[in-house]
């Protein structure tokens, strides 16, 4: 069955025999050194089977103390054949079961508030911020330095140059979800050569975003995952103004700055997925809106970006919400203009080969769609393994009943 999502797309130069695009998602499921170990393994070849024509890898950090939990992936010297073992394993069962191999980008991080590399809460932050910390008073903050931020694109240059020799074909310099780089675009109080000014706050990732270019040349291209707004009340976070609404002036000032560093490629978000999840992935479960609500809100930054920036190629998110009818919906949005590449994250999780399925059948199969229960986060907030708890229970129900209900 054939639809707008089949087309191929091209990215600098690469292309992308679909445009179908499975987000970065953690399994937390990495060695204590950071190295992929059999789980991570396990999934990034089941997401082969579906035949995505891009895989974005999930947060790698750049250095130890930038890892959000002690089993985040981390590349470094040690690390690098395991990522390279990968790399290859994915594009390889993917030539043989579709006949292409996925484009595969490699999102680098470094996890600032949300850094915990021993397994105990050791946050680098960008500055303090009463609302992201209630009921987290007592534990220990460190305000970064501007030397210390100044030593960081040293690291993504060398973790950009590992990738390199690990097989990847992008870079995602991350910018979302309240780590380091997007902490930083709302330290408006903050003094010094990182904070105030647009210019300070987001100087850091930009010179990141220059030593990645410097690290690989034209032999990979740089992306990123950019938060467009952070849906907090002003003064907390980036992208709302005064009035409590969001305003994506700044955003949209940050992303004509990217397309004159030569990004052609950016993939939306919005939100934190800490503090307020179901802005960045609508939920039914307990959820304190109507996912609805939620998916307006994306579909309506999306739209005022994408109107805005013709010429930018735009992954969308928030689509698993639409249970079977995912893929129908993203093909209307990508139809629309509303975005070029339809990014799904949980989806890929309970049903990784659910676009192999309906290309095949026309349709999703209904008892293998994500039912947006948060199980998966709920796993990563209790320090273990995250997957999906209800159609891969084989291997998650254990993890699920030890560490979250403690059975």
């Amino acid at each position: 069955m054939k639809n707008l999502l089949d087309t191929p797309i091209e990215i600098h130069g690469r292309k992308a025999h679909n445009r179908i695009l499975f987000q970065p998602m953690e399994g937390c499921d990495g060695t204590a050194q950071g190295a992929v170990d059999e789980l991570t393994k396990r999934r990034y070849l089941r997401f082969a089977d579906g035949a995505p024509g891009i895989i974005w890898l999930e947060a790698t950090a750049v250095c130890n103390e930038g890892r959000a939990n002690p089993r985040q992936l981390y590349i470094n010297e040690s690390t690098l054949g395991s990522f390279r073992e990968l790399v290859s394993a994915v594009k390889a069962k993917s030539r043989e079961l579709h006949g292409f191999e996925p484009i595969m980008i490699v999102q680098l991080t470094h996890s600032g508030r949300y850094s915990k590399p021993n397994g105990t809460p050791e946050p680098i932050v960008a500055y303090r911020n009463a609302l992201w910390e209630k009921g987290k008073e007592d534990q220990p903050f460190t305000v970064a330095t501007d030397e210390y931020l100044s030593s960081i694109p040293s690291m993504y240059k060398r973790a950009a140059e590992l990738a390199l020799e690990a097989g990847f074909d992008g870079m995602d310099v991350k910018c979302c979800h309240g780590y380091l780089f997007n902490e930083l675009l709302s330290a408006y109080e903050r003094e010094g050569s990182y904070g105030g000014a647009l210019g300070n706050r987001t100087r850091l990732y930009l010179d990141c975003i220059d030593a990645v270019k410097e690290a690989v040349g034209e032999k990979a291209f740089i992306t990123t995952r950019l938060n467009a707004c952070d849906c907090f009340p002003y003064g907390y976070g980036f992208g709302v103004n005064e009035k409590e609404e969001i305003d994506l002036t700044e955003t949209k000032q940050i992303i004509s700055m990217l397309r004159d560093k030569g990004l052609e490629f950016i993939n939306l978000t919005i939100g934190n997925p800490y503090l307020i999840p179901h802005i960045n992935r609508p939920y039914s479960v307990k959820s304190p809106e109507d996912g609805r609500i939620g998916m307006k809100r994306v579909y309506d930054v999306t739209k005022e970006i994408t109107d805005a920036f013709p010429d930018i190629i735009f992954a969308v998110s928030a689509l698993s919400y639409e249970d079977e009818n995912a893929v129908n919906y993203a093909e209307e949005l990508i139809s629309a203009g509303i975005g070029d590449l339809a990014g799904f994250g949980r989806m890929t999780f309970a049903y990784p080969t659910f676009y192999k399925d309906y290309t095949e059948n026309g349709t999703l199969d209904k008892s293998k769609v994500c039912i947006k229960c948060s199980k998966c986060s709920e796993l990563m907030r209790a320090g273990t393994v995250s997957g999906c708890v209800i159609r891969d229970s084989e291997v998650y129900l254990p993890y699920y009943n030890k560490f979250v209900l403690k059975k």
